[in-house]
């Protein structure tokens, strides 16, 4: 579902189990991160979404 919903830039394969997906609360993807982002680069994405509902 995820790959589906959110293709990246090799398409909607995974390279590695590292690849992060940000999904809100009703199950939608919000948006892929490649496996070499690391959770502190993504930390502004996740309190956006948290504060927004």
């Amino acid at each position: 579902y995820l790959k589906k919903e959110q293709g990246g830039s090799l398409g909607s394969s995974i390279k590695w189990n590292f690849t992060k997906f940000l999904v809100d609360q009703d199950g939608k993807v919000i948006h892929r991160y490649a496996p070499t982002d690391t959770p502190e680069s993504i930390e502004k994405d996740i309190e956006a979404l948290v504060n927004k509902n």
